[in-house]
């Protein structure tokens, strides 16, 4: 059992939370690449250049270094597409966490420490829908201390603040590829009550489906 305790987020914090969610987002890659690989359009090309290759050639040393080659060319083009949304996302709100998240009093950013050193973090700002909506963002925790309850340490801190706050719910989106996440936040009371495809040509090329989820905050009354 590891021991941790949560504190809001200081400006010494900065580095380590920026590394901490790129370093986890980075981990979804190989997820990513068998999410494409199960698309109807990537067998399908997939399974016409084999055949092409396998007629023309009459060998099946060809057709098998074409497959591969595409999937490496594959691996590189989704890892560099990824990356780039890493950087966006470092480019918002993490640029300066402590203007974006403890700028106002309905929104904070926490860390959690262990042995000595932060291991995971998770933020809270109003949702651009609904300003009753408290969202949660930026959960990360670091692969070598999850399993110890720690995410959903967070995600209570971030409900005990909603309320405290006023906050009818607290809202939050994940990706196809977050499903332990999604396991996660279900487990401690999340419900999803919508799905929807990522509206650019990159997102229906990839089926990069986002689901939103719910926690309806208990009134204090």
């Amino acid at each position: 059992m590891v021991s941790y305790h949560i504190r809001e987020y200081c400006p010494g914090d900065y580095e380590t939370v920026r590394d901490l969610f790129a370093t986890g987002m980075s981990e979804y890659v190989p997820t990513l690449c068998l999410h494409m690989l199960k698309q109807p359009w990537v067998i399908l090309i997939l399974g016409c250049t084999f055949s092409l290759l396998l007629t023309s050639s009459k060998s099946l040393l060809l057709p098998i270094l074409a497959i591969t080659l595409l999937l490496a060319v594959g691996r590189q083009l989704l890892g560099y597409i990824w990356s780039m949304y890493i950087d966006h996302c470092l480019q918002k709100d993490l640029l300066d966490i402590q203007a974006t998240y403890l700028g106002s009093k309905g929104s904070c950013f926490w860390v959690a420490e262990a042995d000595e050193c932060v291991v995971a973090t998770v933020g809270a700002r109003p949702s651009e829908e609904q300003p009753d909506e408290l969202m949660l963002k930026r959960m990360s925790v670091r692969k070598d201390y999850r399993g110890f309850g720690i995410a959903k340490a967070l995600c209570k801190t971030v409900i005990a603040f909603a309320r405290e706050h006023g906050y009818s719910s607290v809202v939050l989106n994940t990706l196809m590829v977050q499903h332990e996440a999604r396991a996660m936040y279900e487990g401690v009371g999340f419900r999803k009550y919508h799905h929807y495809i990522l509206p650019t040509v990159y997102g229906r090329l990839a089926n990069c489906t986002i689901s939103k989820y719910r926690y309806d905050v208990p009134s204090t009354e």
